[in-house]
């Protein structure tokens, strides 16, 4: 009987892990860190590129892109609730 207590509670112990590790995972998803890192990346890879191609005021269009990122992230919890609330199961 104490052997099937035993492998309950290791199961228990695993999914909990499991669990941790899908809130951690989540949090980073929607984290403003990681919005941030993506931003800023997008940002120099664009400024780079803009560089490359001889582009005129590179550094300043490469704006573009990393604040349409930073923007859309915004909006997203807004079309997210309105398609769940929206869609047909």
């Amino acid at each position: 009987m104490s052997e099937g207590i035993g492998k309950l509670e290791k199961e228990i112990e695993t999914i909990k892990a499991r669990n941790l590790r899908v809130e951690a995972d989540k949090a980073w998803e929607v984290s403003w860190a990681r919005r941030l890192f993506i931003a800023i990346s997008t940002y120099f890879i664009a400024g780079i590129w803009l560089v490359l191609i001889n582009d005129t005021f590179p550094w300043l269009k490469a704006f573009v892109p990393a604040v349409g990122y930073l923007l859309s992230t915004l909006s997203l919890p807004l079309i997210k609730k309105w398609w769940i609330k929206n869609r047909k199961l």
